[in-house]
């Protein structure tokens, strides 16, 4: 495979393999310190996403599971709080440390089928796809997930060859930790499925015992699952399957081939569906026959499901774990390829640097004041990440200045970010906010006892209610916030926080719990309503 300029080296310079090896493992070593050290700076300094916030929120409460996932992502958040305390690195730190893992894993199944030079090569190529260098980075359970699926890969891959019971409980204890981490854990086991039944090596698993270890070493994974949905009437799989899907088509998601080459950068996408494709015309070797079929079943099958699932949450990353597999295979192709796709391909990936060097520009703006600020002009805003400090000071100032009084957010996202930032002892009830049902997290606040109905027995006690005007978009405000005042008592406007141009504001109002719900009303006649819209008004 011809190297990059700086690596090459001519015949008589270059007595053996060794050394282009030694030069794609130290650019490997340099382009992964780099990450991490960024990574690091952006998991010390960032404000949590809203998810990551309320994934937070579940670890201080261990649990078989939640509404919205399995437990995985909250015990291990539970688990580095414990030993390093509270604090935006300690929750992070697992994921941190999981998504580094990744490109390793990679290097392994590139290894068993070439030399170091693939090894090497192919741990580079996963490093730079901006979403697994950036893995991490935040507490989401797609890292874990992420790494688990390439885990039970590398497992299956091995148990094909050797038949050994090792390799066979690796691929059981990966697919347990995906059904512990995501529900699109099914998505690994109906690839692996299809490999199983309609590749000739895949069918020829079917009497062998490891296949049998590995599924019930798996299976141990879905009893968190299992125990949750027995206990909440499937609140869970409601909402993961049902809840959160039209389930009908909607031409709008045909667009996923474009987010999937912009997520992946253009030229790296159109040379791993090349890779995809020349695999599939040698599924009569190893390891072929499985990548394709694992691989390809997360691109394709991915593709169709969005036809007519989730048109609304962020979706990009679902295949995540199809291209990642893709990457341990491509040097092996590209050692085949013509001079032309070689080239193409390191291209494609030193562009793909480049991409997850801005991804993490961007992060890296959205934790500075200073940054995100500069960021108020453009759409792609980061108003997940930021006003949550400046809300939190505000809600703190007020706190002290009314000790007894019960604090509330309008929303669950807005309420995990203040219970993050007050420290998980201080409860913080929500409203039940559209958003709450969007994402799944009604039913876990009703749980927990931190929604309405819950702060209907506070009644007649004072609230600091705080309200996030632009959580919603623009057509819902009206009547969410109109509503507000049939849910508690406003008595007075506190405190406003307006940031970055008017992209994130918030308002603090003293209230009083209601013992039952108010009869609806004019919305204009509500002060959350009517001060909202006069803020959005203002220049």
């Amino acid at each position: 495979m011809r190297l990059p300029p700086v690596l090459a080296m001519s015949m008589s310079e270059r007595p053996s393999v060794a050394v282009p090896a030694r030069s794609w493992r130290g650019m490997f070593f340099v382009l992964l310190t780099v990450s991490l050290i960024a990574k690091l700076v952006i998991a010390c300094t960032l404000s949590p996403f809203g998810d990551e916030a309320f994934y937070w929120q579940e670890s201080l409460a261990p649990a078989w599971g939640y509404s919205d996932l399995p437990p995985l992502t909250a015990w291990l958040i539970a688990l580095s709080e414990g030993v390093l305390g509270h604090g935006l690195l300690a929750m992070r730190l697992p994921f941190l440390l999981i998504g580094a893992c990744v490109p390793w894993q990679v290097a392994a199944i590139a290894r068993r089928y070439g030399g170091e030079v693939e090894r090497w090569q192919a741990a580079t190529f996963a490093l730079v796809l901006p979403l697994v260098g950036s893995l991490g980075v935040l507490a989401l359970p797609d890292v874990p997930l992420t790494f688990a699926i390439v885990l039970a890969t590398r497992g299956l891959l091995a148990a094909l060859e050797t038949d050994r019971l090792r390799d066979w409980a690796w691929l059981g204890l990966g697919l347990a930790i995906a059904w512990a981490t995501h529900y699109r854990a099914a998505m690994a086991m109906l690839a692996g499925a299809i490999f199983l039944l309609a590749m000739p090596r895949g069918r020829a698993q079917w009497s062998r015992p490891g296949l049998w270890l590995a599924s019930a070493i798996a299976s141990i994974g879905l009893l968190p699952l299992i125990f949750y949905n027995l206990g909440s009437q499937g609140a869970g799989i409601a909402f993961q399957v049902v809840e959160r899907n039209p389930w009908r088509f909607h031409a709008d998601a045909l667009v996923q081939p474009l987010e999937q080459a912009i997520t992946c950068t253009p030229v790296a996408w159109v040379v791993m569906l090349w890779a995809l494709w020349r695999s599939w015309r040698r599924r009569d070797e190893a390891p072929f026959d499985a990548v394709a079929t694992i691989a390809g079943t997360f691109v394709v099958a991915y593709f169709v499901l969005g036809l007519f699932a989730d048109d609304i949450r962020f979706r990009v990353h679902w295949p995540l774990p199809g291209y990642v597999l893709i990457c341990a295979i491509l040097p092996g192709l590209l050692r085949d390829a013509s001079p032309a796709w070689r080239r193409t391909a390191l291209a494609g990936f030193v562009l793909a640097g480049f991409g997850l060097a801005a991804g993490l520009g961007y992060l890296g703006l959205a934790a500075s004041k200073d940054g995100a600020a500069r960021l108020a002009g453009v759409k792609a805003f980061p108003s997940n990440f930021t006003g949550w400090s400046e809300s939190a000071q505000a809600v703190r100032k007020q706190i002290a200045l009314r000790p007894g009084a019960i604090v509330v957010a309008d929303n669950f996202m807005l309420a995990a970010e203040l219970r993050f930032a007050l420290g998980g002892a201080r409860e913080v009830y929500s409203l039940d906010s559209p958003l709450n049902v969007k994402h799944g997290r009604a039913p876990q606040l009703a749980a927990w006892r931190l929604d309405e109905s819950a702060l209907a027995t506070h009644a007649g006690q004072p609230l600091l209610l705080v309200v996030d005007e632009t959580a919603l978009r623009e057509r819902e405000k009206r009547d969410w916030l109109g509503s507000v005042c049939s849910r508690v008592e406003v008595t007075a406007p506190l405190e406003r926080v307006d940031r970055f141009d008017g992209r994130r504001r918030f308002a603090l109002y003293a209230a009083t719990a209601r013992a039952m719900r108010g009869s609806s009303s004019d919305p204009d006649a509500c002060v959350v309503w009517t001060s909202a819209y006069r803020a959005s008004l203002a220049p």
